[in-house]
């Protein structure tokens, strides 16, 4: 025995679908996730970056007032002692009368402050790497020769412009220090510190203008040289404070400036400065200066605390604005971070309330779509198959939310809304198909019955002629499988056989009367081990099943092996075993036939397989019987298909010893809902039960008639009995009735109506097989 061979379902490929659809899911999380990461971590960094700027901008203002409260007092007063100390050189070398003790307490001054700075710049700095300990390292080194000079001035050794050079480069180096305070990590501090670095170089001009008049001597005699310094140092004084220090001091210091320039020492250096420009005396090798420039030392002396004290003034300026930026900088740094941090938390919250939203939505998505696509659209397309209606509810409707899920969703219910419109358009075409297809079969079941009865006439006539005889009980058999062809047209169309029996048959009888249906009925062996009767509304539906297994077990078993069918009672009701001898099969066909045998198939599956529909007809009227039909490898190496037959298709036959009694009938239940009520065709009349021949096989009784009395040969020997069918015992009334109530030649439908159905009938093919072929692809 063997099945059809469709293509079934393909586990590879809804693995890989699977798969792809979680990568899908997965990507897209992966994507919502970074989505949400990338943004909180820019702007994590920002900030990170943000504070880690202003911390070290902090830090270096900082350092850098630390600097200036630890070094700079201690450098501005080593300044002013080295200026000091140098014009006291530059008069000794001039040959003024210097005393002793004038040398040595400045010497002793210049001691002080160089052990303070030294002192001073030997603390430990808050950073490693300091601009400024580099300068204050050159001008410690500087400092080292100041004995070696301090020697040579005394044995006047090594001339004069070059001890004054040596305590002006030290100066100046001390300026360079200075210079590296004014360069603070903030632009507006830096702006502020540059006035002062101004009035630091101014005073240092002013002091190297002493210096050149403490050269003079007592003479007052300078060179060309010296003169010339003098003269480009009262200029650059005056640039300084016009250019450099008063437009760019603030109130407060422009109006201490304006305080030193009209006091009496400062008109007086004016004075003086011009007295040298204009009325000095040129001279061989010279100028000589006038004796206006003999007040100097005395104005100088009055000038120069004034000047110390505004240049401290503003250096404590700056060093206290450095403090309160640095802190204003804390406070911004506090306000930064705790700002950053709430929007970051700001940030985070809503992209993990947007992620979680999303993904929500796309989960809750998700799942109404797996719901609707393997539960919902199933079951609405299993309903429209069996021709039942469906409720609107049970789609899903468009929410017409107007953001990109909402969309989705809407899309999907509209091609929900699509794939349903196109399984009913299939459903009422196939039904529409299954009911031409009943029509041509009844059209057709009535030809075949004419044929049965021509049959059955010509067996009345010419019984007597053996060979003739046997011929046309080959021609009966071969009609019988037409008619049963019919019948699985009908069946496949979706209809139901209807049962003309009105009482209960022995199960010895219904396995006969399925054998008598099969061309090769010599070789089945009929068992019945219990004596059990079959409801009469379901003879005709078993004895159809039966048939069809059997059929199959004869022509896929070799010609002289044996099919046998056995029945007997068990739990679940009726058990019947058709066992053949036919080939090996695989454990995977078997898996793969007794599914088949519990699906319909679609039209495509039928149409792939048209010359081998017997267990697509066996698995409709199993499902119509709620019967079950399995099939497995027999013992003998073929195929045994075992069908259990409910109980409540069974009647309890009466022992034959209790003549007269009732035999107890169970209640018939309530039949299903017919799939196609339309397409089942009209009962057919009750006919006597079949009787066996001499030869033991079912012999066909004419319905209308008795048969014709047989002549005898002519040599009067009685012929041998012939194996005799009794005819359409289940049929359709249509197969049955012959054809003088519709006779050809009053067919009404007109050569253009059945153009017409054709055409009709061709497109509605076309169209289905375009809709099958879509949905595979």
């Amino acid at each position: 025995m063997t099945s059809i061979d469709p293509e079934g379902p393909r586990p590879d490929e809804q693995r890989k679908t699977a798969r792809k659809r979680r990568r899908g899911a997965v990507r897209l999380r992966t994507l919502l996730i970074w989505l949400a990461v990338v943004p909180t971590v820019a702007m994590g960094a920002q900030g990170f970056f943000t504070a880690d700027r202003l911390v070290l901008q902090s830090a270096n203002l900082r350092a850098d007032v630390a600097d200036g409260e630890r070094i700079g007092t201690p450098l501005y007063e080593l300044m002013t002692a080295l200026q000091a100390e140098r014009s006291t050189a530059a008069a000794r070398w001039a040959g003024q009368p210097v005393s002793h003790t004038d040398l040595s307490s400045g010497r002793a001054d210049t001691d002080r402050a160089v052990a303070a700075f030294q002192q001073a710049a030997g603390a430990r700095d808050v950073r490693e790497d300091d601009r400024i300990d580099q300068h204050v390292r050159d001008a410690q080194k500087q400092l080292a020769q100041l004995g070696t000079y301090r020697e040579r001035t005394d044995v006047r050794s090594g001339g004069a412009d070059r001890t004054t050079a040596y305590y002006s480069g030290v100066i100046q180096q001390l300026i360079g220090i200075f210079g590296e305070f004014s360069n603070l990590d903030d632009a507006a501090l830096s702006q502020q510190s540059r006035p002062v670095l101004a009035l630091i170089e101014a005073t240092e001009v002013l002091a190297r203008e002493d210096t050149l008049l403490a050269a003079a001597g007592p003479t007052g005699k300078l060179s060309a040289a010296k003169f010339g310094e003098f003269t480009d140092a009262v200029g650059a004084q005056r640039f300084l404070y016009v250019s450099s220090i008063v437009p760019y001091l603030s109130e407060k210091g422009q109006q201490a400036v304006a305080q030193i320039q009209s006091s009496d020492a400062w008109k007086a250096k004016g004075r003086i400065e011009a007295a040298a420009l204009s009325d000095h005396q040129d001279v061989p090798g010279g100028v000589v200066l006038p004796r206006a420039t003999h007040g100097w030392p005395a104005m100088y002396a009055q000038l120069v605390p004034q000047l110390t004290t505004l240049n401290a003034d503003q250096l404590r300026a700056v060093i206290g604005n450095a403090e309160a930026t640095a802190e204003d900088l804390d406070g911004d740094l506090a306000w930064m971070i705790g700002i950053s941090a709430a929007a970051l938390l700001l940030v985070v919250a809503v992209a993990v309330f947007t992620t979680r939203t999303v993904l929500r939505r796309l989960a809750l998505l998700h799942e109404r779509t797996v719901t609707v696509a393997e539960e919902t659209l199933p079951e609405i397309v299993d309903r429209l198959q069996r021709g039942q209606g469906i409720d609107a509810d049970a789609l899903p409707m468009e929410s017409n939310e107007q953001d990109e899920v909402g969309r989705i969703s809407d899309a999907f219910a509209r091609s929900v809304a699509v794939s349903v419109d196109g399984h009913r358009q299939l459903a009422d075409e196939r039904r529409g198909f299954g009911m031409f297809a009943a029509g041509i079969a009844s059209r057709t079941g009535n030809l075949v019955s004419r044929q049965l009865g021509l049959t059955e006439e010509l067996q009345d006539t010419f019984g007597h002629d053996e060979a003739l005889l046997a011929e046309l009980m080959k021609s009966d058999q071969l009609t019988v499988g037409m008619r049963r062809q019919i019948e699985n047209l009908l069946i496949l169309a979706g209809g139901e056989i209807p049962d003309p029996h009105v009482e209960p048959m022995r199960v010895a009888d219904l396995l006969r009367e399925a054998a008598a249906e099969v061309e090769e009925f010599r070789r089945i062996e009929r068992i019945a081990l219990d004596e059990v009767s079959v409801e009469p509304r379901v003879i005709s539906a078993i004895s159809h099943l039966l048939a069809e297994l059997l059929d199959n077990a004869t022509r896929f078993s070799p010609p002289a092996s044996k099919v046998a069918i056995r029945a007997e009672l068990v739990t679940d009701g009726l058990s019947v075993e058709i066992e053949d001898r036919g080939p090996r099969v695989a454990a995977e066909r078997y898996e793969e036939m007794n599914g088949r045998l519990h699906a319909a198939p679609p039209y495509s599956v039928l149409a792939e397989n048209a010359h081998r529909l017997g267990l697509f007809v066996v698995g409709h009227l199993a499902d119509q019987l709620q019967a079950r039909v399995t099939l497995r490898r027999s013992t003998f190496g073929g195929t045994s298909a075992i069908v259990i037959i409910p109980a409540e298709h069974l009647v309890r036959s009466e022992p034959a010893g209790t003549p007269g009694a009732a035999a107890p009938r169970t209640p018939a239940p309530e039949r299903r809902e017919a799939r196609k009520p339309e397409l089942t065709l009209h009962p057919r009349p009750a006919t006597p039960a079949p009787t066996a021949t001499a030869a033991g096989l079912p012999r066909r009784q004419p319905s209308e008639a008795p048969a014709a009395e047989r002549t005898p040969p002519g040599d009067g020997a009685a012929p041998p009995p012939l194996p005799e069918r009794r005819p359409q015992t289940h049929i359709a009334q249509q197969l049955r009735e012959g054809r003088t109530s519709e006779p050809v030649s009053q067919d009404t439908a007109t050569p253009e109506e059945v153009a017409d159905a054709w055409a009709d009938y061709e497109q509605g093919t076309e169209t289905v097989e375009i809709e099958l072929r879509r949905d595979k692809s």
